[in-house]
């Protein structure tokens, strides 16, 4: 199945679409203002330690402090097969001390970034592991005679005065010695130009940021199934050209200049996949559907029938929606960019062997997934738990924001429920002050309400405290919102 990659590129944003058979799979958005910070190494100040946490707030310049635990600080670990606890955090920290650090996780919510004092460097083909000594190997070279010959091969290409490690990616399967021994040289150039800024520069600086979206696209993203990566920005595909001759040469005759007249997302259809995947509806071909809600502890995902009539049973019918739902739910997790606790509801399933073929279906189609994931089987109660690591902002918190009218409920009061909250303010109100007149200002939908069906009530009110009540419109205001004003 071949894979296309697109790339948009505007002087605010960065997108990024994987398109397989006609489908989007995943997007990735990295905006100018608000770029990722996972990878980049900072020189840290300690704000505050917590000894009853094991761990300690560092501020690298951001809005929040960043979080590092204790199981986090290199210093605290265990070396040489050693079985013993790591270091209290208390004896290896104290506030105001300065570190070298490294973002592992981005702020996310209302969570800082979590950092790492382990500092890693990702190349094309290596990963360099500075404080480290010991060669890897990735686990999807599963060959035990290609992983050793790997490992002989890079061990042989380091310079006599190399202390640290590397890890080996799966994209030096086919490597020569020569594009291991550039990756190397680079790796430790830039780890140079770190370690001479850590000496240098004031705490808090940022000493090494991670490539770009576009540049980890070639990087990272290219496979032997991608088939082309198109670029609609012509000066940056030169740039990424420059990038992909140093680094990725081998992906250079995939890389493309879109240069159409439609814009490159409408053209596959990318831009009413995006506002698909904002909404909580899915619908599967079938005539079936998922509903998904987003939560700050979890995600829910609900399968539903629909006006799915097919199959020759009723049991038939659902097997073959869960099946389809499987296929859509690990779509719906990559493009939706979902993590954390993921619990999913398929329709009840009687038979065992069912039950069975669906997880499997699931696990199987979570398999193309880059982010870790797992699953567990069917509970007591037919739902399925998974978790699936929360390494960015999903989808939607990156292009949405919370509901000013429901504060992210989903739902608002009704215009009757505001009417009877203002008679009671009015009161209320009337029992601890006296002025000459009341009045509302409301919203449309309140005030016509009160000046209709509601009416009664308010003349009843207005007689009861004795005072004339005058009603207001302000088009700015949502449903929910009111103000009693005396006069």
């Amino acid at each position: 199945m071949n894979e296309d990659i697109l790339i948009n590129i505007t002087p605010q944003e960065t997108r990024v679409a994987l398109i397989l058979q006609g489908a989007v799979q995943e997007l990735h958005i990295e905006r100018t203002l608000t770029r990722g910070l996972a990878g980049n190494v900072y020189s840290g100040k300690v704000v505050r330690v917590l000894p009853g946490m094991q761990s300690a707030f560092i501020d690298i310049g951001l809005e929040r402090a960043a979080f590092l635990h204790v199981a986090d600080i290199w210093e605290a670990r265990p070396h040489d097969g050693q079985n013993a606890a790591p270091t209290p955090i208390e004896k290896i920290l104290f506030d105001g001390q300065v570190l070298t650090v490294q973002v592992i996780k981005d702020p996310i919510g209302t969570k800082g970034a979590r950092l790492s004092t382990q500092i890693s460097i990702a190349g094309r083909m290596l990963v360099y592991l500075p404080q480290d000594n010991h060669i890897g190997v990735s686990q999807k070279i599963e060959k035990e005679s290609e992983r050793e010959s790997l490992r002989t091969r890079l061990q042989a290409l380091l310079p006599a005065e190399e202390k640290g490690g590397y890890i080996v990616r799966t994209q030096a399967e086919d490597a020569s010695d020569s594009d291991l021994a550039a990756d190397v040289d680079y790796l430790r150039k830039t780890w140079g130009a770190i370690t001479h800024g850590a000496r240098t520069l004031p705490a808090t600086s940022l000493l090494h940021q991670d490539l770009s979206l576009a540049q980890r696209v070639l990087r990272d993203f290219v496979h032997d199934e991608t088939a082309t990566i198109q670029v609609d920005s012509r000066e940056n595909y030169i740039a990424l050209t420059d990038f992909g001759k140093t680094y990725t040469p081998s992906v250079l005759p995939r890389l493309q200049h879109y240069t159409g007249e439609r814009p490159l997302f409408d053209l596959y259809g990318v831009e009413e996949e995006i506002l698909r995947a904002l909404g909580r509806r899915v619908d599967l071909k079938s005539g079936g559907y998922l509903i998904v809600d987003q939560t700050e502890a979890m995600t829910t995902i609900d399968v539903n029938t629909g006006g799915f009539v097919g199959g020759r049973n009723f049991a038939d019918t659902i097997f073959k929606t869960n099946l389809e739902a499987a296929h859509a739910i690990a779509r719906q997790l990559r493009l939706r960019n979902l993590g954390g606790i993921i619990i999913l509801d398929f329709i009840d399933m009687e038979n065992a062997e069912h039950r069975a073929a669906v997880l499997l279906e699931l696990k199987k189609t979570l398999a193309r997934d880059r982010t870790k994931v797992s699953v567990s089987g069917f509970s007591a109660l037919g739902l399925v738990e998974m978790t699936r690591k929360r390494t960015r902002e999903s989808l939607a918190h990156i292009l949405c924001e919370p509901c000013p009218a429901c504060a992210g409920k989903g739902q608002v009061k009704t215009s009757r429920t505001i009417c009877y909250e203002i008679l009671r303010e009015l009161l209320r109100e009337a029992k601890q002050f006296n002025p000459r007149e009341f009045r509302i200002l409301a919203s449309q939908e309140v005030v016509d309400l009160f000046l209709e069906e509601e009416s009664q009530h308010l003349a009843m009110l207005g007689d009861f405290i004795g005072k004339k009540i005058s009603l207001q419109v302000e088009n700015s205001y949502h449903q929910e919102q009111y103000d009693v004003i005396l006069m």
